[in-house]
C-alpha cells in the first residue's frame, strides 16, 4: 500500500535517475527463477547517493511514526536492506537487528544478528518487494524469537496479486514508499520510457511467469 502519492512518485524518479531501476521492455533481464522481466531493481545503489539515502531513510523513518508509531526495535532483511535499515534506525535513534534468510553454519548459528529481546515491538525494513517470500521468512523469525512485528515498511513493491495475497495470508501490513504503478506512470512523464512501451510493461505484471517479450 502507498501512502503518500507525491513520495511515490519522487521515489520512482531517484531509483530511475540512478539506474537503480532498469527498465528495458525490449531487451529484457532474466531473473534467478527463470523469469524474463521488462526489469531489475537493485536498491541498494541508492547507499552510494547520500542525498537519495537521505530521502528514503527520512520517508521509511516516517511513514514507520505515522503508522505504527516509534517501535522499540528496526530489523532489515539481508542482504538488501541491512544498511538502509541501519541508516533508518540510527535516524529514529533506535536499535537495530536484521535476519539471515537461514542460520549461520557456524559460531552461535545466529539467524538474527543483533540484540532483540522477548516481546519487542519491531517493524521490519524491506528494500524490494517480489512474491514476498523473503521478506515473510524474515517476520517468521522475528516471530520465532517472540518478537511483536507491528509491520513493514519497504522503498519498492512489483505490485503482484500473489505478495499481496502472501502478506495478508502471514498478518503483515506491508506499505512501501513507490510501486510499480507510479514507477511507469513516471517512467513515461520523465521519458524514461515511450508511450508504446507502457502497454509492454504493464502486461508482465499481469503474468511475470509466463511474460515473453514481443
Amino acid at each position: 500500500m502507498i501512502l503518500h502519492k507525491e513520495t511515490a512518485q519522487k521515489t520512482a524518479e531517484l531509483l530511475l535517475q540512478i539506474n537503480a531501476i532498469k527498465l528495458q521492455p525490449q531487451n529484457p533481464f532474466t531473473w534467478a527463477s527463470g523469469w524474463k522481466s521488462p526489469i531489475y531493481c537493485d536498491n541498494r545503489i541508492t547507499l552510494s547517493y547520500p542525498h537519495i539515502r537521505n530521502y528514503l531513510r527520512e520517508n521509511l523513518a516516517n511513514q514507520i511514526e505515522e503508522l505504527y508509531g516509534k517501535p522499540e526495535m528496526i530489523a532489515g532483511v539481508a542482504t538488501g536492506a541491512i544498511g538502509i535499515g541501519a541508516l533508518v534506525a540510527d535516524y529514529l535513534n533506535l536499535p537495530f537487528c536484521y535476519v539471515r534468510p537461514e542460520a549461520k553454519s557456524h559460531g552461535r548459528q545466529n539467524t538474527i544478528e543483533g540484540h532483540l529481546e522477548e516481546n519487542q515491538s519491531v517493524v521490519v525494513v524491506e528494500d524490494l518487494i517480489s512474491t514476498g517470500g523473503s521478506s515473510l521468512k524474515a517476520v517468521e523469525s522475528l516471530r520465532d524469537a517472540n518478537a511483536h512485528v507491528k509491520g513493514m515498511v519497504a522503498i519498492f513493491s512489483y505490485g503482484f496479486p500473489i505478495a499481496e495475497a502472501n502478506f495478508q495470508k502471514a498478518g503483515v501490513n506491508l506499505h512501501t514508499l513507490s510501486n510499480y504503478d507510479h514507477l511507469l506512470e513516471q517512467a513515461e512523464k520523465s521519458n524514461f520510457i515511450a508511450s508504446n512501451e507502457v502497454a509492454t510493461l504493464s502486461q508482465w505484471k499481469k503474468d511475470p511467469s509466463g511474460w515473453q517479450p514481443n
